[in-house]
């Protein structure tokens, strides 16, 4: 055997499934064997890859046993030359392993080799190629040094960056998305070490190979894509943790006590560090918008409570209550407005703050009768409050929305422009899978791939640039059935810094995947399940939830001769009341993987429909229908409808 490729998966089936349709093209004509070791994931992975791939060999663990220990797991039981460690949420070229092993071949003392890889945009990623993190090496790294001076040899050694990254080049560490590895250095330096989780044991590997008197290298003259999963995790203090505490794990294990106790102190700072600015960040990014909102909205207050005063009292002011309690009463409820109205997404409408505003002041004037006399300071004021607030919040919103796009955009309801590369028979079928997604988009037509004319096409792809600028296309979607990973990466380098991104679509697949990271909302298309957990879903059916409990709550006395059960009704109530249940959910019956997490419901529609006695082929199709096509209407219907069974446990 020439070669054992290795995928630890867990829990990105959609990407695994593109990963092994490109690993299975690129070994055509080589000895190769495939293994996926799928860590518990309960999406649906083993299913698909026992169905769509029974040449892999699939190694099922019934719990995530992490990635060392995983990927032992498959190299104990290969019998190729090489051995490949391989990330599901990788896309290969066809050439990849051929041109990969001639070169190990040729290089007898290379133990490992690593390969150019770019992210889904097609930007290079800089631990394509890496130095081993020595105390400074460290330092620079988290204090941001290398990010100052990305060519320095000092500064930059955690990536390299002095070298080309076009150049072959030996290197320290390979990345561990893409390791071929000889199998004769293994067996003689040993495997993973297990005493890491996840991270770090690429490093420790690496460093290993070398110590053992082979060489590692970077080997440019292929590319894959990598979908980097960490990326958007990057920010969350477990992330911080696990990274660091693996290149703690590290030290301890390959440096002299000295350094590595520097090290250690190091890691440690960049914890505290890291981890206060990844809960500062996360907390400024969701409250700096309605903060914003507030500020504004207040300043309007107070301009116009200013002068609109002066104008009806002939130079007084209102008195300072109005400043102080009334008008930061009335923003704080067109900001919870707002928000409950959807304001506050990503891509947000304006529609969806003129609603907020608007509903907020009808809270107002309804509070606003109900107010002791000597708090009524005007009517006029509520109305000059909306007013400015409709029109000052929406100005701003595309105010910011203008200097930082990348942070912020308004949804002014133009649909997404999209192109698909490939025959019209695979254009066809991808945009049926559009369809069936909850995406808002406007067709523009297929390119063909061939470079022929078609008179259907709207160009070709030697006409793709032009397509894209004319037809002010937002993303490309490749059918990897019609075009190699080859052209695909090609493609993609060569529209490097338009304004465009990218997609590819698997041959015979629900899924379309793209354009950063495995972890980022919008960059998988599959077939919608999902509507339930859309955020404004989530907010109304909270809300629901909240008004109806305090309903039941004031008329529970006459429930208890409906429902029976007091004390389990009032559990209920305030379950439901702290957060931890719904009133309607899940059968809680079915296994399919495509369902998404929703708290434990009272009710749910198989139990209304079907009874106790429902089969788990009904609790699944009323589950899906559930999850598919929520509306408010439908847990009122079947509150109303189990209203009986409220009590229940």
């Amino acid at each position: 055997m020439k070669l054992s490729v290795v995928i630890v998966n867990y829990n990105v089936k959609y990407f695994l499934e593109q990963c092994l349709y490109s690993a299975l093209k690129a070994a055509q004509g080589i000895d190769t064997e495939i293994f996926v070791v799928d860590n518990n994931s309960v999406d649906g992975s083993c299913a698909m890859v026992a169905e769509k791939f029974p040449q892999v060999k699939l190694i099922e663990n019934k719990k995530n046993t992490g990635f060392a220990v995983a990927n032992n797991q498959a190299i104990r039981q290969s019998t190729g030359e090489y051995v490949l460690l391989l990330n599901p949420d990788t896309l290969i070229e066809e050439d990849t392993f051929s041109k990969t092993l001639k070169f190990m071949d040729e290089h007898p003392d290379a133990g490992g080799l690593g390969v150019k890889m770019i992210d889904g945009k097609g930007n290079y990623l800089p631990e394509s190629k890496r130095g081993f993190p020595s105390p400074m090496v460290a330092f620079y790294k988290i204090f941001g040094l290398s990010s100052l001076f990305p060519k320095s040899r000092r500064f930059n050694q955690y990536y390299m960056g002095h070298l080309s990254k076009d150049a072959i080049n030996e290197v320290d560490v390979l990345a561990g998305a893409f390791m071929l590895l000889r199998r004769s250095a293994l067996d003689k330096v040993g495997l993973l070490d297990e005493d890491f989780f996840m991270y770090g044991e690429d490093i420790d590997l690496s460093y290993r190979i070398i110590k053992g008197g082979y060489k590692n290298y970077y080997f440019p003259e292929t590319r894959i894509i990598h979908y980097k999963g960490e990326s958007t995790k990057k920010g969350s203090v477990n992330y911080v943790r696990m990274f660091y505490n693996a290149m703690s794990i590290f030290a301890q294990k390959n440096l002299s006590a000295r350094n590595a106790a520097t090290f250690s102190f190091l890691i440690n700072c960049a914890i505290y560090f890291r981890a206060f600015l990844a809960i500062v960040s996360r907390f400024l990014q969701r409250i700096a918008l309605p903060l914003a909102d507030v500020a504004i909205m207040y300043g309007g207050m107070a301009m116009l409570g200013t002068k609109w005063s002066a104008y009806i009292f002939e130079g007084r002011t209102f008195p300072t209550e109005f400043f102080t309690i009334v008008a930061p009463i009335y923003v704080l409820i067109w900001a919870l407005s707002i928000f409950y109205s959807g304001g506050y997404e990503n891509k947000a409408k304006p529609l969806s703050v003129a609603r907020g505003i608007v509903a907020g002041t009808l809270v107002i004037l309804i509070g606003y009768a109900l107010l002791p006399e000597n708090m009524r300071f005007s009517r006029a004021m509520i109305m000059f409050g909306t007013g400015f607030s409709l029109l000052a919040i929406n100005a701003f919103r595309l105010l910011i929305g203008a200097i930082w796009p990348s942070r912020f955009q308004f949804d002014m309801g133009r649909k997404s422009h999209i192109a698909v590369v490939g025959t019209q028979a695979e254009a066809d079928r991808v945009v049926e899978v559009l369809n069936q997604s909850s995406l808002k988009y406007q067709y523009a037509g297929f390119i063909n791939p061939d470079g022929q004319t078609d008179r259907k096409a709207i160009g070709d792809i030697s006409q793709i640039s032009e397509i894209v600028k004319i037809n002010k296309i937002d993303e490309l979607i490749f059918c990897s059935a019609d075009m190699t990973a080859q052209q695909i990466i090609g493609q993609m380098l060569q529209l490097d810094g338009n304004e465009v991104h990218f997609k590819i679509a698997p041959p015979e697949s629900l899924s379309i995947i793209g354009s950063n990271s495995i972890d980022t909302a919008g960059d998988l298309y599959t077939v919608n399940f999902n509507t339930i957990v859309k955020p404004q879903n989530v907010r109304n059916k909270r809300t629901f939830d909240i008004l109806s409990a305090v309903v039941l709550l004031a008329i529970s006395p006459v429930l208890w001769f409906i429902c029976g059960h007091p004390g389990r009704l009032y559990r209920n109530i305030f379950s439901v009341l702290a957060g931890r249940r719904t009133w309607v959910g899940f059968s809680g019956q079915s296994t399919n993987p495509v369902l998404p997490k929703i708290k434990s419901g009272v009710l749910n529609l198989a139990l209304i429909q079907y009874g106790d006695s429902a089969t788990a082929e009904q609790c699944e199709k009323t589950d899906l229908f559930y999850a598919k096509d929520y509306q408010l209407r439908n847990d009122l219907a079947i509150m109303a409808r189990g209203i009986k069974l409220l009590s229940r446990q």
